[in-house]
């Protein structure tokens, strides 16, 4: 009679362990799943935290994040669209997001829907046009964000000091001199850096 192998005993040994033991994997569907902390999910918006930077949407490498920036309309809004269905969850809009804080990986594994628009989360933010050729600036928080970064430093520049002290009212928006008056009397405007150049070299 010949005699099991060591092999066969060893596979034995794991087919009657197998058998009368515990299963090793998870009671999902019939129970809930509750996956670790590090887990990459599902990206979620905090609102506000994000300072429409785009930033995410920059070194997003599957392009799932898209920055579409409206000024036609009368309040001008830079608009942040995730569209999930090509999200690869690699963490790059989490590790290069400028506040840190703005957007996140969720530990949320489980979501369907049945059209695109299921799988899309949107962040709107208001912009801030240059008031001399009406050029994108950058969204109102990250100007403050910027501000606040700052400190007394915004103050060496107009625009980030009249954004700060909006609520002061020292300056009307869009305050226009009017021909009659030299291009240097725009130099308290909120301005892009080709115009704040233009101005500051005008004597």
């Amino acid at each position: 009679m010949k005699l099991p192998c060591l092999f066969q005993l060893r596979i034995l040994k794991v087919a009657l362990a197998s058998l009368f033991g515990r299963p090793y994997t998870t009671a999902f569907p019939k129970g809930g799943y509750t996956p670790s902390e590090r887990y990459r999910g599902r990206p979620r918006y905090d609102e506000t935290e994000c300072i429409g930077c785009g930033a995410c949407a920059e070194v997003c490498p599957s392009n799932a994040i898209e920055m579409i920036d409206d000024i036609a309309s009368d309040a001008p809004r830079r608009i942040l669209i995730q569209h999930l269905d090509t999200c690869i969850q690699c963490g790059q809009c989490e590790r290069y997001c400028t506040s840190e804080k703005g957007i996140k990986l969720s530990t949320e594994w489980d979501y369907v829907g049945f059209a695109r628009k299921d799988f899309e989360e949107r962040v709107e933010k208001e912009l801030l046009l240059c008031e001399v050729c009406g050029k994108v600036l950058a969204p109102i928080d990250q100007i403050r964000w910027l501000v606040k970064r700052l400190g007394a430093l915004a103050f060496c520049n107009p625009t980030l000091m009249l954004v700060s002290h909006s609520n002061l009212q020292v300056v009307d928006r869009g305050f226009d001199p009017g021909d009659g008056y030299p291009l240097r009397a725009r130099r308290i405007n909120i301005q892009c850096p080709h115009c704040r150049r233009k101005t500051a070299m005008t004597v």
